[in-house]
This record gives structure tokens, sequence and C-alpha cells, in this order.
């Protein structure tokens, strides 16, 4: 899988978790069906959400995006369907072009330590897969340790 296949696929499901999310709220709030729709689709879309800041941030670094731009693609997903429309721009503009580097190449870039982990990383893919699991789920137990946004209803 290409940085840009991961990257276009978990965009395109955070924007459906987002309908889903949306759906569930038009059912509580609108129909007043009750909030099964609001916790299912909540929880979906808080797993997606995370996932696409965690994806965000791995291909920023695989394609040398700047910080800036790395905090804007994980920030994008903040705003219902924005994560494709910035996919749309990143693939126009050629952010998303390549694969993932294995390899040191002459780019200076490729001479940070940030640079080495991730090639160190990309060079056991079960180990990062997990990593990200990892990440992922203790991500979401914090913020259900929290609450939801808003506080309980």
């Amino acid at each position: 899988m290409t940085p840009r296949l991961l990257f276009r696929s978990v965009a395109i499901a955070e924007a459906i978790t987002w309908a889903l999310l949306i759906a569930g709220m038009v059912m509580k709030y609108v129909l007043e069906v009750g909030e099964l729709g609001v916790q299912i689709g909540g929880f979906v879309h808080g797993l997606v959400f995370i996932a696409f800041g965690i994806t965000a941030l791995l291909v920023g670094v695989n394609q040398h995006w700047s910080v800036r731009l790395t905090l804007i693609a994980m920030v994008t997903a903040i705003i219902p369907f924005g994560t494709v429309p910035l996919d749309r721009r990143l693939e126009k503009n050629g952010l998303l072009d390549g694969g993932w580097r294995h390899a040191r190449t002459d780019d200076p870039r490729d001479h940070t330590r940030v640079s080495a982990v991730l090639r160190w990383m990309l060079a056991r893919p079960a180990l990062l897969a997990a990593i990200m699991g990892v990440a992922l789920v203790s991500i979401m137990a914090t913020l259900l340790t929290i609450g939801p946004p808003g506080g309980a209803s």
C-alpha cells in the first residue's frame, strides 16, 4: 500500500464516519428516536478520526511535509468532510507522490533522527501496525475515560 492509497483510504473513511455521526445526530435531535445512532456513529468516527491523525503524521513524515502542513492535515479532520478536499489538494500538488522511504537518500531531510526511525519502522511493518494500533486504542481509551465532547447528555 502506497502512502497515497493509505492516506486516501483513511481520508475517505473519515468523511464517511462524519456522515454516520451527523446522521446519528439527526436521528437523536431531530427525529428524537434515541441516541444509539450517536453512540455508534460517534464511536466509529472517533476511531477513524484518531486513525486519520496518525496516518497524516506517518505520511507527512514519509513525504517530507513541513510541520505546518502535517499539522494542518491532522486538524482538517475536525472539519466535517474536510479530509476529502485536503486529499485532492495534496494529490494535485504532488504531495502524495512516491512510495515509502525505506532507504536514505541524498536529501538532507533523510538524515534526521525522525527519518531514521521512520525507515526502521517501515522495515518492520508488523511492528509499525502494532504500534499504530496500540496508539489508536490508547488515545481512544483515554478520550472515553475523559468523556464525550460537551459532557454527558
